[in-house]
């Protein structure tokens, strides 16, 4: 059973689990919401070990850090009041960005706008035009089959909003192809406007992107190294304050979790390195927009807690593999090293266009929102007594109706 431990021998355990083993054993998950100083430590210490294996997509989306224009909400949100026809792929944006899909409102109540979805049938507070539930009805639009296509096409300012209900799932990658195709065939993409949209669920999924946080050449995504795990494969589990995973898969691994709730990944943890919540250290973010944020501490973490970076950086010291950083603005220095959006805060650079997606066949199956319980959606709202008092209240409403 886990028992109260000092830094050092925390440490202690560690270094003697990996002293000697191969980098191919091991591997590491990124969490939904740390942040990019926290993340590059991980992948600098992570390579410095020799593995290939880290991932940053904990729900399986098919995003592969390509082209930024691939990932990113390329109009911004203030390019939602500029459309003029709007296209729904696999979201539910009232759940899932509900300051968004407020600005998606106000564009329709100022009219002129015709919205349209692909995927789950919900009431987003306007008129929806539902199109169908999935990948069949998408191939459909970009065959030209539907009405819809037209009123894209005769749009000046067509907005492609695709959500991680098309893209987390395993044809995810040639969903996200034929989004890209039907883009192109709209003109959706040029010089005075762009208007394809990954809308994201995670504060951390751009900045891990924007940083390589996906496996290296024969490295395993996260559904690999759950594989890898049961079958024993993958030894060492380094797990970033990663909690939406299937624990219970992580087999015999040694697992290292460094987090701050004690949530799903902690509760398996044979090794838990506490660190800080966001609102308890200074960090970078980048948002679905790509557009670079600072986080600023509003208060101290309790006990022996210490900002991510820096417990990752005191343990590559004990591994013998020291990352070349020991302040915070030096760790800001190499982020900007790693990638150059990294040194403009706060604006919303443009995304580059290429190939992206993997052309190959797609199932039947309709798109589903990954939020299915709105007041918790992660270590922080599941630990929170008033999103328990919201979820028994809704369940109270929902009985009652």
């Amino acid at each position: 059973k886990l028992v109260e431990a000092t830094w050092d021998q925390a440490f202690g355990a560690i270094e003697a689990k990996l002293k000697g083993l191969d980098g191919t054993k091991i591997a590491a998950i990124a969490g939904d919401q740390c942040d990019a100083e926290a993340m590059v430590a991980l992948k600098d210490l992570v390579t410095a070990l020799g593995s290939p294996n880290i991932d940053c997509r904990q729900d399986g989306a098919k995003l592969d850090g390509g082209p930024r224009g691939s990932y990113i909400f390329n109009p911004g949100v203030r390019g939602i009041d500029s459309a003029d026809a709007v296209l729904l792929i696999g979201t539910n944006p009232r759940w899932e960005s509900p300051v968004l899909n407020a600005r998606l409102r106000k564009r329709y109540l100022a009219g002129h706008c015709a919205i349209a979805s692909v995927g789950p049938a919900v009431d987003l507070t306007y008129p929806v035009e539902r199109l169908g539930a999935g990948p069949a009805t998408l191939r459909d639009l970009i065959d030209g089959k539907l009405g819809f296509f037209e009123k894209l096409k005769a749009a000046k300012h067509p907005l492609i909003v695709v959500g991680m209900g098309a893209l987390a799932r395993e044809d995810g990658a040639a969903v996200l192809a034929m989004a890209r195709d039907l883009a192109e065939k709209l003109d959706a993409v040029r010089l005075d406007w762009n208007g394809f949209a990954i809308l994201h669920t995670t504060a951390a999924r751009v900045g891990g992107l924007d940083l390589g946080l996906v496996p290296a050449e024969g490295g395993r995504d996260v559904a690999g190294i759950l594989v890898g795990c049961e079958k024993r494969e993958i030894e060492v589990v380094y797990l970033l304050a990663a909690d939406e995973i299937d624990a219970e898969r992580l087999g015999k691994a040694f697992v290292i979790y460094q987090g701050h709730h004690g949530d799903a990944g902690a509760h398996r943890a044979d090794v838990i390195l506490p660190g800080a919540a966001y609102t308890e250290k200074p960090g970078t973010y980048v948002n679905t927009e790509g557009r670079v944020q600072f986080g600023q501490r509003a208060a101290y973490p309790p006990g022996d807690a210490r900002d991510d970076w820096a417990v990752l950086r005191a343990l590559s010291e004990r591994l013998g593999k020291t990352l070349p950083y020991d302040t915070l603005d030096e760790v800001r220095a190499r982020l900007v090293a790693v990638n150059k959006n990294f040194a403009a805060l706060d604006q919303q650079a443009a995304g580059s266009w290429g190939m992206f997606g993997k052309a190959g066949t797609v199932s039947d199956a309709p798109f589903v929102s990954p939020i299915a319980n709105f007041y918790m959606t992660c270590p922080i709202s599941r630990a929170s007594k008033t999103m328990a008092e919201c979820m028994a209240s809704r369940a109270q409403l929902m009985a009652a109706e």
